[in-house]
């Protein structure tokens, strides 16, 4: 049987009330266009809850956070900002359409990635607002009147400060959604990820001296996309890009372990180096 439904939908576009007619179309086949959406739009307003309230659980997040969805014309696909000391995870749609678009800047990036990339941000709004976070960010956002100003931190922050929030943001993404390719949880390629991993002992080594040292050049070197080889140079080599990232989760790895993902997420930069030690490993020579 062929049941077509695109006469009754042409209808709906003719008719002098389309909204009216639009919601009489939907009554009368809500049977089968129900399941159509559940099993085949994505509902991101519905994703992006669920997503907030596995990382809120998996943080046990003690203070109210907002995920707004939105356009961001061209620029990043997710992030953080803290407004008058209220944490705020933003998601940027249109760069997760499956396929890049160089017209709009679109990275094209997995839809199934968004709880990802939530509860990673989610991390980092923990470490920067939780009344019990001992962070030094938490500290330096409060200095500059409860919001947060990534220039102004990359400043000011030691370059450990800023490798541990995002490695704890790398952990709470794993473990809001478990499963995925190592290298998602990083936003790499596979052959990036196995780069890094193949070059963890150079990389521990490169950022040693940096470690406890502050300034925008130190966010750029390890954080940041884009960045020139001469940038990126340590020591003679160059380092992969946005090597920070994997030096973070190392870095975190073992207090995460130890204590659980809601205290280390809260946890000064001290605790983590201890744990490191009580493992007998060592983040640097300085723990």
């Amino acid at each position: 049987m062929i049941i077509n439904l695109v006469p009754e939908f042409l209808a709906v576009l003719a008719s002098p009330d389309r909204n009216d007619a639009y919601h009489a179309y939907l009554d009368r086949h809500r049977a089968v266009l129900a399941q159509y959406w559940h099993n085949y739009v994505l509902d991101l307003e519905r994703v992006a809850t669920a997503a907030l309230g596995l990382a809120s659980s998996a943080l046990e997040v003690d203070q109210e956070l907002d995920v707004y969805l939105m356009v961001g014309v061209g620029a990043a696909n997710v992030g953080e900002l803290v407004v008058g000391g209220r944490g705020i995870a933003f998601v940027c749609v249109e760069h997760f359409t499956g396929y890049a678009n160089p017209e709009t800047f679109a990275l094209g990036l997995d839809p199934a990635l968004i709880p990802l990339w939530i509860a990673h941000v989610a991390g980092h709004l923990v470490r920067y607002c939780s009344p019990t976070s001992q962070a030094e960010l938490r500290r330096l956002i409060a200095e500059g009147g409860g919001d947060y100003d990534c220039w102004e931190l990359a400043s000011r922050a030691t370059l450990r400060e800023l490798l541990l929030n995002e490695g704890v943001a790398v952990h709470a993404a794993r473990t809001v959604l478990p499963g995925r390719n190592d290298e998602d949880y990083f936003g790499f390629s596979r052959r990036q990820f196995r780069r890094l991993r193949e070059q963890e002992a150079f990389l521990m080594r490169a950022a040693d001296a940096d470690l406890d040292r502050s300034g925008l050049g130190l966010r750029l070197r390890y954080l940041t996309g884009g960045m020139t080889p001469a940038a990126r140079q340590v020591m003679g080599r160059v380092l992969p890009e946005r090597s920070g990232y994997y030096l973070g989760a190392r870095m975190a790895e073992a207090l995460v372990m130890e204590q659980g993902l809601p205290a280390a997420a809260r946890a000064h930069a001290s605790a983590f180096m201890a744990a490191d030690a009580r493992l007998g490993r060592g983040q640097a020579a300085s723990a």
